[in-house]
């Protein structure tokens, strides 16, 4: 009789194990597959296509661990990060789409630049490489997380960090950059800090002071994902004439910085002449009237880990753009009949909008509504990767996804809209680079 329990015991073990393998071998299979028909169908449909099979033939999903590997780097090893989709974003059980809401942005103002003058997602760079248009007088290596398919910087020694294909801050620009750290992140490692200064790139800023020596001016903040204050996380802005620091602010209990191993921050700082605003996903967090100095060229960005990591501690940072202007939508669509934004974002080879897209629509969505007479085209654009006639089809979707959130979310009557796509037809920047591509990924709208 218990060599009998026995048995049935190790049947039943090895049945699970059998299906827990072939799960993961179907699994590894489906996700090649949509990779090797990325020209035929979109990742969206594909990741469908793979839930599907996989519901179908296992009612039982295994729980994914807090530990499970997620992050590679050159030699294949991986580390550990929580469960976040390819984009970074935490998802949701079963809702197949981040967990932040559209609705959550409502209070949302920031509007990016019109123009995009530089752009990194580091996927030019090898895994395990420090990425070749930046500088540093330490080290870092290219990974990808949760085996997606984004390339991130991973940081976790002290050090500067300087992308060199960065020599304009405008009197008007828009910064926006992704961070995530690892979970268990330690008390004491250190904090995420951002430089914006006068001066270019010379040699003070990879050795000894930078700020007193040149006598620079310029922006600084501090993300500091930690609990050893009993805070939420805080985020810190300093500002500085001349090497001298005249501004010290402080704002505490940010959960975003708390929670930064459960999901990445979308970082936006918006500089308008001397005013700077700083946004951690929908919140503001800092709006000060006067961060920099009128009449002064910045034109440095840096950024710095002041002290090494502890154990296996790290930041990452992925989708930095850098883009000028100040949008003025009512001239642009009103008065010239056109207005174009890269302000818009999509999920990856999907028609869904990012919830961070919604200051952007608000402001055209102001516009309609206080000219009640004017009737607009939406015309979707994308970069030419992939299939050209998906990519048409996909330009056209987003359109129409556009008009969807203006009469659903902003009550502009749907009359008073067409929709269009031109997919990669009529390119605005060269697509041989990063920076081209995205300026190429944009909706605009024209006045009818």
């Amino acid at each position: 009789m218990k060599f009998l329990f026995i048995s049935a015991v190790l049947v039943c073990f090895s049945l699970t194990v059998h299906g827990q393998l072939t799960k993961d071998i179907i699994k590894q299979q489906a996700a090649e597959g949509v990779k090797e028909g990325a020209k035929n169908v979109t990742e969206a449909a594909g990741e469908k296509v793979t839930d599907k099979l996989l519901n179908k033939l296992f009612s039982k999903k295994k729980k994914k661990s807090k530990d499970d590997p997620a992050i590679t780097d050159a030699s294949g090893k991986s580390k550990s990060v929580s469960s976040t989709d390819t984009s970074g974003k935490t998802m949701k059980t079963g809702d197949g789409g981040s967990a932040t809401s559209f609705q959550a942005y409502s209070k949302f103002d920031f509007v990016p630049g019109d123009k995009i003058i530089a752009f990194e997602d580091f996927s030019q760079d090898a895994i395990g490489d420090f990425p070749d248009k930046w500088n540093t007088n330490s080290t870092g290596e290219v990974v990808t997380l949760n085996k997606g398919t984004t390339h991130w910087l991973s940081l976790n020694k002290q050090g500067r960090f300087i992308p060199e294909f960065i020599n304009s801050l405008p009197d008007n620009f828009t910064l926006q950059f992704e961070l995530q750290n690892n979970p268990n992140f330690n008390d004491y490692s250190s904090y995420f800090k951002i430089w914006m200064l006068t001066g270019g790139q010379t040699k003070g800023e990879l050795a000894g002071s930078f700020l007193g020596d040149e006598k620079r001016s310029g922006a600084a903040i501090e993300f500091e994902p930690d609990n050893r204050w009993n805070h939420s996380g805080r985020g810190k802005i300093f500002t500085y004439q001349d090497g001298s620091m005249v501004i010290n602010g402080n704002t505490n209990e940010i959960n975003f910085l708390k929670n930064l191993d459960k999901s990445n921050v979308k970082v936006s700082i918006w500089r308008q002449n001397q005013r700077i605003r700083v946004y951690m996903d929908n919140e503001k967090v800092f709006d000060l009237p006067r961060a920099f100095e009128a009449g002064k060229n910045y034109n440095f960005l840096m950024f710095e880990l002041p002290w090494d990591m502890k154990d296996q501690d790290a930041y990452y940072i992925s989708n930095i753009t850098l883009a000028e202007g100040a949008p003025d939508t009512r001239n642009k669509l009103i008065s010239e009949g056109k207005f174009s934004t890269t302000g818009i974002l999509f999920a990856v080879n999907s028609a869904t909008i990012k919830p961070e897209s919604y200051g952007s629509l608000k402001d055209i969505a102001n516009v309609l509504a206080e000219n009640s007479s004017v009737r607009v085209k939406v015309i979707g654009h994308t970069d030419s990767d992939g299939d050209a006639k998906l990519n048409l089809e996909l330009s056209k979707k987003r359109a129409a996804s556009v008009k969807d959130a203006l009469v659903k979310e902003f009550g502009i009557d749907a009359s008073r809209i067409e929709t269009d796509g031109q997919g990669a037809s009529q390119p605005v920047a060269s697509n041989s680079t990063p920076e081209g591509k995205a300026q190429n990924r944009r909706v605009e709208f024209v006045k009818q």
